[in-house]
């Protein structure tokens, strides 16, 4: 037998399965069947492709319930939330991206030119490489891996090593959609493995969400060749609650915003600014209703906050935490309030009294805690969202729609939020700027980077 590895689960701390690592041979294998399946399904008609999509989608749905407690004991999600994963987002995203595929794929047409036909059109770039991270296993992949099929390309999904049954859920579905051989496949692999993988000549694109570090990594793999990739990376998503702010509405969507699936969300809220007017009112319904969260196992119906996906993730959350307290922040949140669990566990905690001379407001967290600021203007509260490098999502809290695009046209930001955040709308483009990476997902944008575009110039006479 060859190399494999363990998915610990963060229930209970115990080894759910474990998995071979891909020998040599089978990546070899893998890469091959993926070429030369590309050159059939490139060739394809778009409808073709949409029906197949339509069916991996339905795959989903039926297995719902089998999948998402599958998606609890891998990464420890609620299982009262853990459905939203596969009816909610997923299935908004690929359905979204299946219903526009033959608009935004169609072939350009250019001004009429007497003797001339031309027009341009956009052909898949080969085998598509997803790396896809844990802490939203299906939502994070469909972005690349549906609009990646539609657009005619081929995939290899490598998933993170905590949720590797999520990819063999992907070929489950596949394999159920009728899908021809080698247009779709996974791979287990190590790191070093990955950046082989991408120096391959066969792979044409790499798509990758995860951590800043893993997406220098990418860069670094790609080295001198020219293929591009598609970096989702880090976020420290501010939210802005403004002096006209509802501040019923702010305080549930952003205690959701800031504690749902542990913390552990992309464009989760890390830091949040309110203006003096409305501090006071603002921490204490915040605080009031963050110690109504429920911390236990994710199994149990009641469960509002389950463990975080590792323990060495969780000591990096309480490690932020306790160099803030160290250095003048105030905990709202007691201990006592919950129940004493092992690590991964970590109950939330409302950090005020902080700056950004602390890690807890500067670099990315991934845990259940929040940093709230006072500010007396919306200057400050501009400069202070821009203080940071990163720039996914921000978002403000306002009653004043141009109050709202006029601070937003100034924010350093991929997307920007008026009275909601920790979304993504398939609508519009998903992007990010600075150490939030770059590239686009979603959107009739998102199918830009799956293709590349070619001329015809047809000279009729």
């Amino acid at each position: 037998m060859g190399k494999s590895f363990d998915i610990v689960s963060p229930v209970d701390n115990t080894v759910l399965t474990s998995r071979e690592i891909a020998s040599p041979k089978r990546i070899s294998e893998v890469l091959d069947q993926s070429q030369s399946a590309f050159k059939e399904w490139k060739n394809t008609s778009v409808s073709e492709r949409k029906e197949l999509c339509e069916k991996v989608v339905d795959y989903f749905l039926r297995n719902e319930s089998e999948i998402s407690r599958e998606l609890t004991l891998q990464m420890g999600r609620p299982i009262q939330y853990a459905p939203f994963e596969i009816k909610g987002g997923f299935k908004e995203r690929a359905e979204h991206m299946i219903s526009i595929a033959e608009e935004a794929l169609k072939e350009q047409k250019v001004a009429d030119k007497e003797g001339f036909e031309r027009f341009i059109r956009k052909e898949p770039l080969g085998t598509v490489l997803v790396l896809a991270p844990w802490n939203y296993p299906y939502l994070t992949s469909v972005n690349a891996i549906i609009p990646a099929i539609l657009a005619g390309n081929s995939v290899i999904l490598k998933h993170a090593t905590q949720t590797a049954l999520c990819a063999e859920r992907y070929q489950a579905a596949f394999d159920y959609a009728g899908m021809p051989t080698g247009v779709f496949q996974y791979l287990h692999v190590d790191h070093d493995t990955v950046a082989r993988l991408i120096k391959d000549p066969g792979i044409g694109y790499v798509a990758f969400t995860g951590s800043v570090e893993g997406g220098r990594a990418v860069q670094q793999a790609i080295g001198s060749r020219f293929i591009s990739a598609g970096l989702e990376l880090g976020g420290k998503d501010p939210a802005y609650v403004a002096s006209d702010a509802n501040l019923n509405m702010a305080i549930e969507n952003l205690v959701d915003g800031s504690f749902f699936n542990s913390g552990q969300s992309c464009c989760g809220i890390e830091r949040i600014y309110v203006h003096d007017s409305q501090y006071d009112d603002f921490v204490a319904g915040f605080v009031d209703l963050t110690n109504q969260y429920i911390l236990g196992n994710p199994l149990e119906k009641l469960t509002t906050l389950g463990p975080m996906v590792r323990v060495r993730n969780a000591r990096l959350v309480q490690d932020h935490i306790d160099g803030a307290l160290s250095t003048g922040a105030k905990g709202l949140i007691s201990d006592k309030d919950f129940p004493e669990l092992p690590l991964p566990y970590l109950s939330p905690q409302v950090l005020i009294d902080v700056n950004h001379e602390m890690t807890i407001m500067k670099e990315e967290t991934f845990g259940p805690v929040v940093g709230i600021m006072k500010v007396g203007s919306d200057e400050e509260a501009i400069q202070l969202m821009n203080d940071s490098n990163y720039g996914l999502t921000a978002s403000i809290w306002t009653e004043d729609r141009e109050r709202a695009i006029a601070i937003g046209d100034r924010v350093e930001t991929g997307t920007w939020f008026m009275n909601r955040c920790d979304y993504l709308d398939p609508e519009l483009a998903w992007t990010g700027i600075k150490d939030s990476g770059k590239g686009c997902t979603l959107s009739s944008l998102g199918y830009d980077y799956l293709t590349r575009p070619k001329s015809f110039h047809l000279k009729l006479r």
